[in-house]
């Protein structure tokens, strides 16, 4: 699918998740603002529905940052006692709307927002959709003084552990990403990953998978 196609398609389902969200928010609710380019396209169109809800909660600095300048208010998720709804991207989605997530290296937020949220509203186009995950490789956010005891832990799962060149994620942390494997038991994967001694979280959105899931 080349780029035009498929931003054509994520700005179709951000309309549509914009209609969903709408649907169901009351004016003194808080939303839940993910990060990556499908997100971005739904906070371009969430301006003009500013007076529907009363603030939003970001799941990065980016997106924050995105949100301020639509003129929409962020609160930080210390302040704030409920999130009605969390829409966000994925990078892969199962049929169980179980989800790998990461891909912008914010994974650890998103997974905090997305656990203080009464619904998730996962926003994907067709590419992302599979019937096993792994084949977009998993991110996982290290201690950066971790890294090389986490690699060697992460080799024990049969999938290649490779550091994210460059990057450093929003808590000060490094990412390596898993290649290579095939998920067949999410949950399970998940806990045994956040197990492992300097992992801070990992990309797996499996034991609280996306409530509902739009694709376009």
């Amino acid at each position: 699918m080349d780029k035009q196609t498929q931003d054509a398609l994520k700005k179709q389902v951000a309309a549509n998740a914009i209609d969903y969200v709408m649907s169901r928010l009351k004016p003194g609710d808080i939303l839940g603002i993910g990060t990556g380019s499908t997100a971005n396209f739904f906070i371009d169109m969430l301006g003009e529905h500013k007076g529907k809800f009363a603030a939003t909660v970001a799941s990065s600095e980016a997106s924050a940052e995105h949100l301020k300048a639509q003129g929409i208010e962020v609160l930080d998720l210390r302040d704030v006692d409920r999130i009605a709804i969390y829409v966000d991207g994925a990078d892969e989605v199962n049929t169980k709307n179980e989800m790998i997530k990461g891909g912008g290296a914010a994974l650890t937020r998103e997974k905090i927002v997305a656990a203080a949220s009464d619904e998730f509203v996962c926003i994907v186009d067709t590419s992302k959709q599979v019937d096993v995950l792994g084949a977009f490789p998993l991110p996982i956010e290290v201690i950066p003084m971790a890294a090389k005891l986490v690699a060697k832990e992460l080799e024990k799962t049969g999938g290649k552990p490779v550091l994210r060149e460059g990057v450093i994620t929003d808590n000060g942390n490094l990412i390596i990403d898993l290649h290579g494997l095939k998920i067949e038991n999410a949950p399970e994967l998940e806990r045994s990953l956040n197990q492992i001694t300097g992992v801070v979280t990992n990309g797996l959105f499996a034991v609280r998978p996306a409530t509902v899931v739009l694709t376009a």
